[in-house]
């Protein structure tokens, strides 16, 4: 069985960085040029998801400032949708009542 290692956290926070930096390189080639096995720094960037997460207060953590601002944006769209549908919701039934009299 091999030996664990412990690793600095100064370097555990540079190889994620280094992850998130990096969009044409692959996991796998990260953690071949640091040395260190593909599952650890898969747990490490997992771990550093989860702390941001934590951080950020929950449901909307992991997104960025214009993606949050987007949700709120849909959201508060979505609510006048809703209330118009319901407007001509009951539009479309008094008038459906008024044909038949």
């Amino acid at each position: 069985m091999a030996k664990r290692k412990n690793y600095p956290e100064e370097f555990k926070r540079d190889a994620v960085d280094l992850v998130r930096s990096s969009k044409d390189r692959t996991l796998t080639d990260i953690a071949h040029s640091l040395g260190i096995h593909l599952e650890t720094l898969r747990n490490w960037v997992r771990d550093d998801k989860a702390r941001v997460r934590a951080a950020d207060g929950g449901d909307e953590s992991g997104m960025t400032p214009d993606e949050k601002e987007e949700l709120k944006r849909l959201r508060r769209e979505n609510a006048r949708l809703k209330e118009d549908n319901e407007i001509l919701r009951k539009a479309a039934a008094y008038f459906a009542r008024e044909t038949t009299r």
